[in-house]
Formats: C-alpha cells, sequence, structure tokens
C-alpha cells in the first residue's frame, strides 16, 4: 500500500493540533484499508434483515411510544415498533463512551437519533468504535428501545463507517462563529450550525411555493437569455463577458424583462422566470452581484391588480412555508416585525412625501405641502426648494425643528438633490431621504407594534423609462414598489406598450449615458419593433428571491440565504 498522502489544500492551517487531529485520521483510514473494508463505500444497504429508513420515519414509528413529558420508556418502544430491525445513515455529531457503553448522535437531513451501544450485544465489533471520529458518515441497523433517561435509541447490532472525515469539525459542532469563515466554508457551516441549513431548507420550500402560486393562475414558466448583447431591463451596471465562437462582447443580464414581454407580443399572455440576475454593483447585506429574480408579466392586468395579487401571493406562500416547516415558520412569524395579517398600505409617492415633510415639523415645509391642498403635497415641497436653489445653507436651522428632522441624512440629500435634472427626479430624491427611511415608523398594524407593508405607488415617469403613463396624470407612470419593514421587496407597472413613446424614453437613457451617468439602459430597436407588432396591454412585476427569503426567515443579510456568496480570494 502506497504512503503517498495528498498535498495539503491552499489555506489549510498550519496548526500542529490540527495536523495532528488529520494524521490521526488518516491511519485509522488506512487501518480500515487493512482490514479490507474500503472507507469511503457507497454499497450502503441493509445486512441484518433491516428496513432502511430516514431519521423522521424512525420516530414516527414510535410515536405512539412518546409519553406526555416526551420521554420514551422501552417496554413501550418495544411493544409499539415490535422489535423491527431498521438501517439507518447519518453523519456523527457527538459520541461518548462510559463503561462498556457507548453513545453515537447521528443526524441525517431529516433529523437526529441516538445509538446505544453496548459492549455485550456488539462483542468484539465494538472494540473498532475507537476508529469512530466526530464527522465520520456511518451507517447502523438494530432495534429501537429508549435510554435510561427516556431518549429514543437505536440498539445497533452493527455500526460501520461509509465515509472517514479526514478533517475534524470545529469544536463541538458550534466551534464556527467568524461570519467569512461561515460563508466560504457552507458545508462546514451547514453542520455546525443547524439554524443555518434550515434558512436553505426554507429557500427551497419558499421557490416551489412560489412556482406553485404562479403554475396554479396559469402562468407558462419561460426561460430568457442571460448573455445579453445590450444592457436593457432595468437601470444598473452589467458585467461583461465574451463570446468566442461568436466574437461578440457581451453583458450578463440585469434583468429578463425585455425578453418575457417580446413573449407577450408573441401571445404568450401569461409568462414568469426564476432565474440568475447579474449587477456590477456595491455589496451590502441587502446586496449581492449574483441574485435570483422572479419576473412575471400579465396580460390585460394593470398594476393595480398586481398589488391584490402581491398580497395573495406573499401571504400563500408563507402558507406553503408553514405547511412544509411548521416549527421553524411559527417561530419566524412570531419573531417577524412586520405582519401581513391586516391589508398592505397604499401610499402615492406624492402624498409619502407630504407626510413625510409634515412630520418633520419645518414649518416651511408644512406650509408648501398644504398650499394647494391635493394638488401640492410632495410636489409643493419640490417648488419650495426650488425657488431656494441650492438650500444647504437652510439645512443646519431645519433639523433642530424635531427629533424627525434631526434623523434626516441631510448631506447625501443635498448631494441626491443637486444631481437631479427635472421635478420628477426631485420628487423621487425627497421620497428617498425623507420617507424611505421612515416607512416603518409612519405605518404601523394596528396593535401599534409591528409595521405594516407598504405599496408606494404612482412615481414620476422620469424615474421609470419601462412603465405606462397614467392616463389621467400623465406626470405619473401606473408603477408601485412594495416594501417590507423598510426593505424595497418588489418593483411592479403597467407596462409601456406605445412604441414611440418607448423610443423617446430610449433616446433620453442614451443621452444620460453619454453625459456620463452610468446606470442607463441602450436603444433596443428589437424590442421597439417588437412593441411595433403590438404588444396587449400589461403589467409586470419584479422581485428578488433572495429578499423574500430573507424576510421571511428573518435573516438580517443577504449573504445569509446564499449559499455560496462571492467572497474576495483567501489571503495565506
Amino acid at each position: 500500500m502506497s504512503d503517498a498522502r495528498p498535498q495539503s489544500p491552499v489555506g489549510e492551517t498550519s496548526s500542529s493540533a490540527e495536523d495532528a487531529l488529520i494524521a490521526s485520521r488518516r491511519a485509522k483510514a488506512d487501518k480500515l484499508r487493512a482490514r479490507g473494508e474500503n472507507p469511503f463505500a457507497n454499497d450502503v444497504v441493509p445486512r441484518a434483515g433491516g428496513t432502511t429508513v430516514d431519521i423522521a420515519d424512525l420516530r414516527e414509528r414510535a410515536k405512539s411510544a412518546r409519553g406526555d413529558d416526551g420521554k420514551y420508556t422501552e417496554d413501550a418502544v418495544k411493544a409499539a415498533t415490535k422489535d423491527a430491525v431498521f438501517h439507518i445513515r447519518g453523519r456523527v455529531i457527538a459520541f461518548r463512551s462510559t463503561g462498556g457503553l457507548s453513545f453515537l448522535r447521528l443526524r441525517d437531513r431529516t433529523g437526529e437519533v441516538q445509538l446505544l451501544i453496548s459492549e455485550a450485544s456488539m462483542g468484539e465489533a465494538y472494540a473498532r468504535l475507537e476508529e469512530i471520529d466526530l464527522g465520520d458518515i456511518v451507517e447502523s441497523e438494530g432495534t429501537l428501545t429508549a435510554s435510561k433517561r427516556g431518549e429514543l435509541s437505536i440498539e445497533p447490532s452493527r455500526v460501520r463507517i461509509l465515509t472517514k472525515a479526514l478533517r475534524p469539525p470545529p469544536e463541538k459542532w458550534h466551534g464556527l462563529q467568524d461570519v467569512e469563515t461561515r460563508y466560504r466554508q457552507r458545508y462546514v457551516d451547514l453542520v455546525a450550525n443547524p439554524h443555518v441549513a434550515e434558512v436553505f431548507r426554507a429557500r427551497s420550500y419558499i421557490v416551489r411555493a412560489t412556482r406553485k402560486v404562479f403554475d396554479e393562475t396559469g402562468f407558462l414558466e419561460v426561460e430568457t437569455p442571460t448573455m445579453h448583447t445590450l444592457i436593457g431591463g432595468a437601470a444598473a451596471k452589467p458585467f461583461n463577458t465574451h463570446h468566442n465562437a461568436l466574437d461578440m462582447q457581451l453583458f450578463m443580464r440585469i434583468a429578463p424583462e425585455l425578453y418575457l414581454k417580446r413573449l407577450l407580443v408573441g401571445g404568450l399572455e401569461r409568462v414568469y422566470e426564476i432565474g440568475r440576475c447579474y449587477r456590477n454593483e456595491g455589496i451590502s447585506t441587502r446586496h449581492n452581484p449574483e441574485f435570483t429574480m422572479l419576473e412575471y408579466y400579465w396580460a390585460y392586468a394593470t398594476y393595480a391588480e398586481l398589488m391584490d395579487f402581491t398580497e395573495k401571493m406573499l401571504r400563500a406562500i408563507d402558507a406553503e412555508l408553514a405547511r412544509a416547516m411548521p416549527e421553524a415558520q411559527a417561530r419566524w412569524s412570531a419573531e417577524r416585525p412586520f405582519t401581513f395579517e391586516e391589508p398592505f398600505a397604499r401610499v402615492p409617492m406624492n402624498e409619502a412625501v407630504r407626510s413625510a415633510a409634515k412630520a418633520t415639523k419645518v414649518a416651511a415645509w408644512e406650509a408648501a405641502v398644504e398650499k394647494d391642498g391635493a394638488q401640492s403635497g410632495g410636489r409643493g415641497l419640490v417648488a419650495l426648494l426650488n425657488g431656494m436653489g441650492d438650500f444647504g445653507g437652510s439645512m443646519k436651522e431645519w433639523s433642530k425643528s424635531s427629533p424627525r428632522a434631526k434623523a434626516i441624512d441631510w448631506g447625501n440629500l443635498r448631494k441626491g438633490w443637486m444631481k437631479c435634472e427635472n421635478d420628477g427626479e426631485r420628487l423621487f430624491a425627497l421620497y428617498e431621504y425623507l420617507s424611505e427611511p421612515f416607512l416603518t415608523e409612519d405605518y404601523k398594524a394596528s396593535d401599534g407594534k409591528r409595521s405594516l407593508p407598504v405599496f408606494v405607488m404612482d412615481y414620476p415617469f422620469e424615474t421609470s423609462p419601462l412603465a405606462r403613463r397614467n392616463d389621467a396624470r400623465p406626470d405619473l407612470v401606473d408603477r408601485f414598489e412594495l416594501f417590507v419593514h423598510g426593505r424595497e421587496l418588489c418593483n411592479a407597472f403597467s407596462e409601456l406598450n406605445d412604441p414611440d413613446d418607448q423610443a423617446e424614453r430610449f433616446r433620453e437613457q442614451v443621452r444620460k449615458k453619454a453625459a456620463g451617468a452610468e446606470e442607463t439602459m441602450d436603444f433596443d430597436e428589437d424590442y421597439i419593433r417588437a412593441l411595433e407588432q403590438g404588444m396587449p396591454p400589461a403589467a409586470g412585476f419584479g422581485m428578488g428571491m433572495d429578499r423574500l427569503t430573507m424576510m421571511l426567515t428573518n435573516s438580517p443579510s443577504i449573504r445569509d440565504v446564499v449559499l455560496f456568496p462571492l467572497l474576495r480570494k483567501e489571503t495565506t
């Protein structure tokens, strides 16, 4: 047998203690080989007449033997299972011995169970337990019993190593706390921190539930290109790539929107896609350059109907999560600072700025937003500030008006305002700094404790190059964004299907790009040609599945719901 060892992987710790543990584990693997056993076996079948089951199934079969105190007795377990033999597989997460007894705790994808191993029943094979380490994957076959402490246990006739773990796990499986190490070594994180695996199971159920909602509403799931020749579908900076065979410079898609709307032209009246998108932007707790997007387009629907559908959709997804993971969902739901149980708030942007301005107690602002009654609102504040030019000299005095005024990010508000080219952009800037940061304070559920989800609607047309103008107010578009406890979750609008209007807005995007703006779209001639074929009136919607998972599982960072987030290279 060769003594050659594989080279240590890049970044492996040089700790002499860990090196010694790895050497010990390799020696045990060699011992198995010398005995004719494979430490990386793949012949996992019952060998003592047992039935292969998951651990959750094992517990289900013994549930009648569980007392009101949650404990089991040996006689009750034996009566419930009639001495049936069970075969299970899993990872060793705990191991202790005392006298002629050893206790191994195994975990599989469905749960955990204890192996109660006695020297008397195992005979000579009992001595081989010393070859088992924490982290090893083993199989066991035996009957169900109960320990003296009332814990459901398997009393095995055999235990066999299936996979020898050559590297030791974190201390007591709870030693992996460093955030970057957790993200980088997710394979260890999932085992060391069971709540992490719980979140990713939830993510899978959430995606499945989302598909169920759309499939049952008559939508067709489709796939569209992820490499584009033009930048379109959203205002964002793309990643560049190159197609060698065609010698073409391409962009990784920032949104599937324009392709999905082409399908409406083609007669596929209800389409949706759940797929990866890429935006070459900053990284934060809410933003990841690579993310999963749901987009759907619904012919003959309006943005108002989409608001109704969004409420139903989110409640349905949460209900499916509750059915799939009742205990976890109940815990997450109880801890949420928001509620789905009441109708969501629906607030036009102009009104949101009006309310936010009044909350500052800045006297001039209060007068401006009420000057012309319902016709004024946020537009009145825009007019006031326009008349002042650079209002930087007034900010210090304004900030003293109230605690709310003091909390405003005045410096960035001024910077954002000075970059605006028109009143629509100015209204949006006021909303971003005066209203959006305070949505959780301003819109509460009836209990006064939890926040209400808020549809912010009726955006200025200058900020929405793909949305349809409102028929009664052409300075606005039929658009909404949904915020759940201050986090933007989705964006939707009645679609622009006038090819001439769309072409003009593309030209405005090109003009801005030429002036130095990075987050702009290109002029998509083929999309204009598609609209000229006739696209039915429709509404469209986009939502990040990562953010939805964050929201439903109370996860603080988007990296907590992305299995393998991109990280900088490890330093040696």
